[in-house]
């Protein structure tokens, strides 16, 4: 019998703090052949990504402590190998697409220079012939106009393209094995379409084994050969895949699979004055040559966007990646510079300096699209959401911003015990949900939020569409939802936007819009979710 290319038995992980030893992964086994793809599915917290970073010890040690097991890559042990030999498998042989591209991407250097220490460290390849290969495999995964990014920073990139960027460099490298933690999460319906077919491609052509972390089920249903599902750090279920999609045994697998978005926006009550009213927002981005840097173009990325919101609804804004949806969200809060009408509960933004937004600013509160950016790695839990009240309501004693801090806490799903702990401490679906809380206890009158569920799995995600609604109903709250899932986007929002490369395609009521599309390219959209 014929070893398997990835065989992981009987891991267990613990971290331990002051002595004392907490397992997160607890006797998982799991295995991997070559040309086949294993999908890892699961909550936010359950063990996937502390299981597919000990594949490549990549945890740091300490405070990561592997208690039992061994992981053995064709037969050869990982856990027990120098670094030397880790050295000669990262990257080569098993290449790793991370969770949060933000992080995992040099925020001092080009895409190109990035791209290229990929092919010239593992591949020995010469810039020049580099060169060509990058922007084919950047245009493989759908970066637009590839040759004129090549000079960009990855702050200059949407979430989703800093994504497809990092997809990029894992596959530069034509790896065995493939470890993929959430590639998808920031990605459009037509883009992840596009990153799946690609990855089947190279799996055929590569005869590449896979191991797949993600909690949407239709790309599992998509992609997956085999399927482990993971609770609590022990892996509960596991079987090919149909077997377990159609007939699942565990009761867990049963929550998962039933915890697609559901349900009908909060009813609107009678029409009121909007308490939001944009007309012709335009946001255009210098572009800058030569030594000194003098602006030769315009970039414009948000064209003649015009809406009305009033209180208790929710907008969508849906289209790809990098078609301005977050560019609006930015340029409604005057984060970014805009032309055009912004009006607040009757009160004009647009004119207004930074001082004159200070008394508007509690009112208008944000959920960022990459929670682990937005939060303050030196700052506790209790500190970061408890920043709002101090600059807001400055009477408030300590006592009683903890205790708010405890009560938004447990409203979003979170322990109120671990307020103490800091961002790294939590996982990515639990970090947003941090942000979220930060948003909410400041009880504003609008919500911007930028893909507030897009890093969560499932059973999470309805549970927080079910909080947004309910304090949608209980206080009246306006969001702007910023969203590529269409499902949770016609769950949520009375009103959608569809944009696509800055210009609106579509509008209309979300009913309308979803059942009688009137652009090919909605009707698209629809079709690929």
């Amino acid at each position: 019998m014929t070893q398997p290319l990835l065989a992981i038995e009987r891991l267990s992980v613990g971290f331990s703090k002051q002595g004392i030893v907490r397992t997160v992964v607890n006797d998982v086994s799991l295995c991997v052949e070559a040309g086949e793809t294993l999908a890892l599915v699961g909550e936010s917290g359950s063990g996937k990504s502390v299981t597919a970073l000990s594949i490549l010890r990549l945890l740091p040690s300490p405070p990561a402590v592997y208690l039992a097991g061994d992981i053995r890559f064709h037969g050869e042990s990982l856990l027990h190998a120098s670094e030397h030999t880790l050295r000669g498998v990262r990257g080569n042989k098993i290449a790793m697409i991370f969770q949060e591209p933000m992080v995992s991407l040099n925020p001092l250097h080009s895409l190109e220079k990035q791209l290229y220490e990929v092919l010239s460290l593992h591949r020995g390849m010469r810039r020049e012939a580099a060169r060509g290969e990058i922007l084919s495999c950047l245009d493989r995964v759908g970066i637009r106009q590839a040759a004129r990014r090549l000079g960009d920073y990855p702050h200059q990139l949407s979430g989703g393209e800093r994504q497809r960027v990092m997809i990029a460099m894992a596959l530069l490298t034509r790896p065995e094995l493939l470890l993929a933690d959430e590639p998808t999460t920031a990605l459009d319906v037509s883009v992840q379409a596009q990153i799946l077919q690609l990855l089947r491609e190279l799996q055929h052509e590569l005869n590449m084994g896979m191991l797949f972390i993600t909690h949407n089920l239709s790309i599992v249903k998509k992609l997956a050969d085999t399927i482990a599902v993971m609770q609590n750090g022990q892996c509960v279920e596991q079987n090919r895949a149909q077997p377990l999609l159609n007939a699942p045994t565990h009761p867990y697998t049963q929550k998962l699979l039933n915890s697609e978005p559901s349900g009908d926006p909060v009813p609107l009550s009678a029409q009121q004055a909007p308490l939001l009213e944009v007309d012709q927002l335009r946001v255009a981005f210098p572009i800058r040559k030569g030594i000194l840097k003098r602006v030769v173009d315009q970039n414009e990325v948000v064209k003649n966007v015009s809406f009305s919101l009033q209180p208790g609804e929710t907008l969508g804004l849906v289209g790809e990646s990098g078609s301005g949806k977050s560019t609006t969200g930015l340029a409604l809060l005057r984060l970014i510079a805009s032309q055009g009408r912004i009006v607040f509960d009757g009160q004009p933004l647009h004119n207004l300096s930074r001082r004159q937004l200070l008394p508007v600013r509690h009112r208008i509160q944000v959920v960022f699209q990459d929670p682990n950016s937005s939060l303050n790695p030196r700052l506790s839990v209790l500190q970061i959401i408890e920043e709002g009240l101090r600059v807001h309501q400055p009477a408030l004693s300590a006592q009683q911003r903890e205790q708010q801090v405890k009560s938004v806490m447990a409203e979003v799903g979170l322990d109120g015990e671990t307020r103490h702990r800091y961002p790294a401490e939590f996982s990515g679906g639990q970090r947003q949900r941090i942000a979220i809380a930060r948003a909410l206890i400041l009880k504003p009158s609008l919500i911007i939020l930028d893909e507030p569920t897009s890093s969560l799995d499932k059973t999470v995600q309805a549970q927080i569409l079910a909080l947004l609604k309910s304090l949608q109903q209980k206080h009246r709250l306006a969001y702007i939802f910023i969203s590529h899932d269409l499902h949770v986007v016609r769950a949520l929002c009375h009103q959608v936007i569809v944009l696509r490369q800055g210009e609106v395609v579509e509008q209309g009521p979300c009913e309308r819009v979803f059942t009688a599309p009137q652009q090919a390219y909605t009707r698209q959209l629809l079709a690929l979710s």
